[in-house]
């Protein structure tokens, strides 16, 4: 059974820095991307960045510059590495893994198959 489990979350003040942490267990192969999404109250979910198994990297323009993926795969382990909060970044945040057709699709929630439960990221001004 495929799994993959989030950490890392909290609240912190703008400016400040936090790291998630997203543990991927249960695959058979190791071809897949892990993406990272985020859903604010009343918006819908927004890819924030994603890395392929090749390493290929994308980044929302909201994020650029400020947040940082790496992938550990001796640990089957993604991070988010997330600095210079502000406000608006306050969502839920998943990690997802998949196999997206492409690189123009790794931001596109749909491309992927399992995700986790999320955690909360709380930014106070």
């Amino acid at each position: 059974e495929v799994q993959l489990v989030e950490s890392g979350g909290g609240l912190v003040q703008a400016g400040g820095s936090l790291r998630l942490s997203c543990a991927a267990s249960g695959f058979t192969d190791d071809d897949y991307g892990i993406g990272w999404f985020r859903q604010a109250p009343g918006k819908e979910y927004e890819g924030v960045t994603c890395i392929s198994r090749s390493d290929y990297i994308f980044y929302a323009d909201s994020v650029k510059d400020r947040f940082t993926i790496s992938r550990d795969n001796t640990k089957n382990a993604v991070f988010l590495q997330m600095d210079s909060l502000i406000p608006e970044d306050t969502a839920v945040y998943s990690c997802a893994a998949g196999y997206p057709a492409g690189t123009t699709r790794v931001k596109i929630a749909s491309e992927y198959i399992y995700w986790g439960q999320g955690a909360q990221v709380t930014v106070s001004s």
